[in-house]
């Protein structure tokens, strides 16, 4: 009874783990689609997940003399609430820390902003949606 109690404990953490797999697969596509789509769109990129300490910007991007601070929010379907709406005051805070960082660690004297883009789908039926200007730091 023991060995059987002790497998289906194996088997769930083996099935979360797949699930976590899963969903950092659907991240990363969405952030590599978010990335080629700024790129179609004149954006130059400068950094893919860049980290201070447990934040993380997803893309670094300068749109002529702005430097774009881009987080990508990626969905296989919108039944659970818009993808941009993850996007919450804490997150926020926790983005405009991060970009203070960056902007200090490569010494940066640009003007920021703030955008969010959403993916939903993954591959020929995919759409995107660019938010510029999503929030501004010390308003959220």
């Amino acid at each position: 009874m023991i060995a059987f109690s002790n497998s289906n404990y194996y088997l769930s953490a083996v099935f979360l783990l797949l699930l976590m797999a899963e969903h950092n697969l659907l991240g990363s596509k969405g952030e590599m689609l978010a990335m080629r789509y700024l790129q179609e769109q004149g954006y130059a990129i400068h950094e893919l997940n860049w980290r201070s300490g447990h934040k993380e910007l997803d893309i670094v991007a300068q749109e002529r003399d702005v430097l774009v601070f881009v987080e990508v929010k990626t969905r296989s379907t919108n039944h659970y609430g818009d993808a941009a709406d993850a996007v919450t005051p804490a997150k926020m805070h926790n983005l405009i820390l991060a970009a203070e960082s960056y902007v200090k660690c490569k010494q940066i004297d640009l003007d920021v902003r703030f955008d969010i883009i959403t993916v939903v789908g993954i591959g020929d039926n995919s759409r995107i949606e660019h938010i510029r200007n999503a929030f501004y730091p010390g308003i959220s």
